[in-house]
């Protein structure tokens, strides 16, 4: 069976959305990120990404993880682009070309849009957005995405989905991405296509169910 490393409200989200999609039989193991303790090492601390037993898994000290058959492999969008070759079916490449779009994609918003977007979800979620540094950094996050969001925009002008007009891997991968900076105004009012083919994502019935139990965590 599957086995996911990390708590839903952290990047392993993406990996137990892709799971429903799959309609894969998976098991959750709630591992929490380090930061949100005081002491991850105290002899009563949850599991963590700094505790031992994990550290056994992913020497790296992050989520998620998986383990799939005696495999255990790191980061994301690998992992979903690995159960989505795994599994096959709509959400999973049908030809080459479209191998390469998926992948073209899923690392495309890796570099050009999570690093920014990151900021922006981590500023909200620190309150930190009505003082003069957290506005900052909202503003230049904003403005560094302003360019990425137009060429995603411009793609989805097109088409409904980004390879093949259909929900792939691609689509769950860049839309995990967006989601943290989907908050700013600037981004959304001047990018419709994205927020159409963003809303079209979570009306996924497999998206409501990971949400929902993302919303169970506290």
């Amino acid at each position: 069976m599957l086995k996911i490393y990390g708590v839903y409200q952290s990047r392993a989200s993406r990996n137990y959305w892709m799971a429903r999609e799959l309609g894969v039989e998976f098991e959750g193991v709630p591992v929490i990120q380090a930061r949100r303790l005081d002491d991850p090492l105290a002899p009563d601390a949850p599991l963590n990404s700094r505790s031992p037993e994990f550290l056994k898994i992913n020497p790296n000290g992050h989520i998620p993880t998986v383990e799939d058959d005696g495999l255990v492999l790191w980061e994301s969008i690998a992992i979903n682009l690995y159960l989505a070759r795994k599994h096959k079916g709509p959400l999973a490449a049908g030809s080459l070309t479209e191998e390469g779009l998926i992948e073209m994609w899923s690392f495309w918003a890796v570099n050009n849009i999570e690093q920014h977007a990151v900021k922006i979800v981590l500023t909200h979620d620190n309150a930190l957005e009505d003082t003069p540094g957290g506005r900052e950094t909202l503003d230049v996050a904003t403005r560094l995405l302003k360019r990425p969001f137009e060429i995603l925009n411009q793609h989805l002008a097109e088409q409904d989905y980004l390879v093949g007009n259909r929900f792939t891997v691609a689509d769950l991968n860049v839309a995990e991405i967006v989601r943290y900076a989907m908050t700013e105004k600037a981004l959304t009012d001047a990018n419709p296509n994205v927020v159409a083919w963003y809303e079209r994502g979570h009306e996924r019935p497999a998206f409501r169910d990971m949400w929902q139990a993302r919303a169970l965590e506290g």
